[in-house]
Formats: C-alpha cells, structure tokens, sequence
C-alpha cells in the first residue's frame, strides 16, 4: 500500500517527536557497531559519500559505522534488509535518489519505502555530468543533439543500471530534447565508465564523485553539467540548461532507519550528522566531488524526498521505462 505525501510528512515528522518509554534504551547509543547498508558497489557516488561522513561518525560517537555494500536490483536489495531490520539504529540505509525513483519504476516491491523508512539525515546532493569519450565527435550539447538525431537509434547512453540516475536522467534528456538513444544498463557506475572509456558506449550522464577524476585525467570528455549553475569542480562546463532550458536534475545521498526506531536515536544520528557537515573539512571534500553539502532536519528531508518522488515519477510513466 502506498501512503499519501501528506501522510508520510505527517508519519516522518512524528519520528522525532518523544518516546518517553524507550529513553533509558537509547540514551547510550550508540554502544557497539552501526551497519550502514549501501545498495550500490563501491566506487559510485553514494558509496564514495557514505564512507565519508559514516568515517565521521565513528569518530563522533565512539563506534565504528561499517559500510556494507549489497548492490543488486536498483538498491531494493539493500533497502529491503534495512525496512526488514530492528528498530534499534544498528543497521541504516544510505538513501540515494533510486529510493525515489524506484517507487514508480518496480510495481511489486516487498517494502514500502515511503512506510517502512524514516529519513533521518540529508548528507549532500550532486549534480549529473554529461559525458562522452574523447573521440567522440561532438563537443558540445547542440553538436550532440545534432550528431544524435542525425543517427536516430545509433548511439548509446549507459548507466548504473535501470532505475539509477544516470538512466533516468539520460530518459529525461530524451524527452526534453527528442533524440533517440539506447540505453545500456550496467551493474553500477565503475563497469559503466570502463565501456565509456573503452569507446563501447557513447555518452553517460553519471554523478560527479565517480566521474570527477576520469574528467581531470582527461579520459572522458564532459559536455555540461545538470545543475542550474556552473560548478567549483568544472568551472569550464556549461550548465545543461542553457542548452535545454528548465534541465536540472540532481542525486541525493542520506541516512535512513527502519521505521520506529526511537526518536532519540533519529536526533542523534540528525544532530551528528549535521555536525559533521558543518565542518569545513567536509565542505572541501565534498565540493572538490563537484556536490554540495546539505543539512536537514528529519521532516525537511521528508519533505525532499516526496519533492524528488513526484519530479521522477512523471519522468518515468512519460518514458514508460521499466524495471526489466
């Protein structure tokens, strides 16, 4: 069953309202491990982030938070171990934006993320590059929309796999510019970027912290970045949108809980989260990956994911893409 906007706001802001009876329970939490479940492999973005600010939290709460990678199925894998877990706050699930997509994308999920997960921290959000191989021969957007409906079918964009952002960002690219290019799912970024380096595929739209150093190693060549404004990390790369007017489109990373774990241990993991983003330190990572830090609270980031749920899901049912 799928709950409401509204009441999922309503159900997330109540996540942080007191529970008088479990406070003995959670006022020495953490007191062993964190499991933090990552539903990608290592070496993509959101893998790249958590092991930033999970390093961060061991330091601040005394306990190491281990980062487990359970890749597979658009994240769901890793996102159903999670809602399945205790609500105790030892096992956690870094959000990425396939959780707002994937509501629309798979119709019979085993969980319902918007009921069985409770945003608990917003840790940045990044832009999407667009990028080709060196010898591809365009090198410019408008040279690319040209050369694309020029050879209708012929070229080929991958992804991290069906329902990541690269291809639903790649899907909107379509419908904002009526090309027509086939998608090649891959099993996460890193294979994708081998093929893409390797000449096997011809563009990607893949997020900023697995693509950065292949930019600056000059084996791929970036086209324009999806945020609304040129960015630190690629200051040369025009924003998609002054070619595509309205093209924004962004990746999410955060923490997750299995609904009803304590409040006590949602403002812990909030208000040390929040902490560590606020060190510049962080800040300097994070936008030397070409993202951007951003603290919330738990119904502020509640609030964001149904924004980003809604924003996909037109997306989605305007391709007719598909899970399989």
């Amino acid at each position: 069953m799928k709950l409401p906007r509204r009441q999922f706001l309503h159900l997330a802001a109540g996540a942080a309202l007191p529970a008088v009876s479990r406070v003995a329970g959670a006022q020495a939490y953490p007191t062993r491990p964190v499991r933090v479940m990552v539903g990608f492999a290592p070496g993509q973005a959101i893998d790249i982030v958590t092991r930033i600010i999970g390093q961060r939290l061991s330091e601040r709460l005394g306990q190491q938070f281990i980062i487990e990678n359970r890749p597979g199925a658009g994240g769901n894998i890793a996102t159903e171990v999670v809602a399945r877990a205790p609500a105790d706050g030892y096992t956690l699930l870094a959000i990425g934006s396939n959780n707002m997509i994937n509501p629309t994308l798979y119709q019979n999920l085993n969980y319902d993320f918007i009921r069985d997960i409770v945003p608990v921290a917003s840790v940045y959000r990044v832009p999407q590059v667009m990028e080709v191989n060196p010898s591809f021969p365009a090198k410019t957007v408008p040279e690319f929309i040209a050369y694309a409906k020029a050879h209708p079918g012929e070229i080929s964009f991958a992804s991290a796999g069906n329902g990541s952002v690269a291809h639903v960002t790649g899907e909107l690219f379509k419908m904002m510019t009526g090309v027509n290019m086939l998608h090649v799912p891959y099993r996460g970024a890193p294979p994708a970027l081998t093929d893409l380096i390797g000449g096997q595929v011809h563009v990607m739209f893949d997020n900023m912290p697995s693509s950065i150093e292949h930019i600056r190693a000059g084996r791929l060549r970036p086209l324009a970045v999806t945020a609304t404004t040129r960015l630190e990390a690629l200051p040369d790369v025009p924003p998609l949108g002054d070619f595509v007017p309205g093209f924004e489109t962004s990746a999410w990373a955060g923490i997750g809980a299995p609904k009803g774990t304590p409040a006590e241990i949602i403002d812990t993991l909030n208000r040390e989260t929040n902490a560590a983003l606020a060190d510049p330190t962080i800040k300097a990572r994070v936008a030397e990956l070409g993202g951007e830090v951003l603290a919330l609270s738990p119904s502020e980031y509640a609030s964001r994911v149904a924004d980003e749920t809604d924003k996909w899901a037109k997306v989605i049912k305007f391709s007719g893409t598909t899970a399989n």
